[in-house]
């Protein structure tokens, strides 16, 4: 008996100690396990990385196609001043002698922006007159667009809502008031625009309607197009921003209108290789969803800012010309109805200047 009774607590001790011990083991593999996932998604975060900007300098290299040079529809965005009073002859004769023998032929001349409710003081063009006559005079050829957009109320609060009827058929009548004002086209710019906005698509339809009748440009600036198919849904869960189109919203969009201009700048590109990449691989996706009849421009970094999403020296307008050409070589070598948006005017270098005519003009 007594065997038995010291037997039965020596066995239960056992089964006690037993169990304290496995939930132990248990609590170190559920930390290993939370330590090594975290890890193992940042490896596979980072190697995914490194495959993407290798896949993007290997996109860099190669020689563009012959001929890959302007066909003469290229553009520039031009600041506020050249509406509201600042500018005077001096300048467009100045502007008349920067632009000789390029292949410029359409200016989107800021003259917004819109209010969020869709309208548009006309205090906000005053100059607006002057500037078109002055350029008809100086620049022959050379279309005035009036530039207009807003922020968009997609991911704040503040700003236009594109949902709404009567936000949209304000922006139909301030497009009639604009193109009433003389100029030779409207561009709009709204951001920033989710993939997928059917109240943006029927806008567009609206407003071609109303630009066809009065046999000028319909123009539009474009997010630039997923790198990876459904990158932007992956962003806006990860930033809250989706940044990039679907390439199908860009066809979309690009069926709708007579030029796309892509803002292929503020990529978040480390390299001048890696970014010259990137333009290839937008060039090319551009080009396979865009009309041969809608110009299609890529946008080159007139511009000069190191912050988030944008560096210098890595967004530069020869590694921007260089990866236009090489997306048009492999692609659409012979597109007539394409070239080149340079922004902005006021921020604008010699430099960029001179990379523009030797490298896209072709000229020395």
């Amino acid at each position: 008996m007594e065997q038995t009774e010291h037997a039965e607590p020596e066995t239960e001790a056992e089964a006690g100690a037993a169990e304290p011990v496995e939930a132990g083991a248990g609590r170190g593999r559920r930390v290993r396990w939370a330590i090594r996932l975290p890890l193992g998604l940042v490896l596979v975060l980072v190697l995914s990385l490194l495959a993407v900007e290798t896949t993007l300098r290997v996109n860099y290299a190669g020689d563009p196609a012959d001929g890959t040079y302007t066909r003469n529809r290229d553009a520039i965005w031009l600041g506020h001043a050249w509406v509201d009073g600042r500018k005077r002859d001096a300048d467009v004769t100045a502007l008349a002698r920067r632009l000789d023998g390029t292949g410029i032929r359409d200016l989107y001349v800021h003259a917004g922006p819109l209010e969020h409710d869709g309208t548009l003081p006309k205090s906000a063009y005053s100059r607006a007159s002057w500037l078109i006559s002055a350029v008809h005079r100086e620049i022959p050829g050379v279309r005035v667009q009036a530039w207009l957009g807003d922020k968009l109320a997609t991911e704040e609060p503040d700003g236009m809502h594109l949902e709404r009827d009567a936000t949209r058929a304000a922006i139909v009548r301030s497009t009639h008031e604009i193109l009433a004002a003389g100029f030779d086209g409207v561009h709009f710019d709204l951001e920033p625009l989710h993939s997928g906005d059917g109240h943006y698509l029927d806008l567009l339809d609206s407003l071609h309607a109303v630009t066809a009748a009065a046999d000028v440009p319909l123009s539009v600036a474009s997010h630039q197009i997923d790198p990876l198919p459904g990158f932007h849904s992956f962003w806006g869960t990860v930033a809250g921003h989706p940044k990039w189109w679907s390439q199908e919203f860009f066809g979309q969009v690009a069926r709708r209108v007579d030029q796309i201009a892509v803002m292929s700048y503020d990529t978040m590109q480390p390299l001048q290789s890696t970014y010259g990449g990137y333009v290839a691989q937008q060039t090319a996706l551009a080009l396979e969803v865009t009309p041969p009849t809608t110009d299609l421009l890529m946008g080159l970094p007139f511009f000069h800012e190191d912050r988030f999403g944008h560096r210098a020296s890595a967004e530069t307008v020869p590694a921007a010309v260089r990866g236009v050409r090489l997306g048009l070589s492999r692609t659409d070598a012979d597109r007539v109805n394409f070239g080149v948006a340079l922004y902005v005017d006021f921020a604008a270098t010699e430099d960029d200047w001179s990379a523009y005519r030797k490298d896209w003009v072709h000229t020395e």
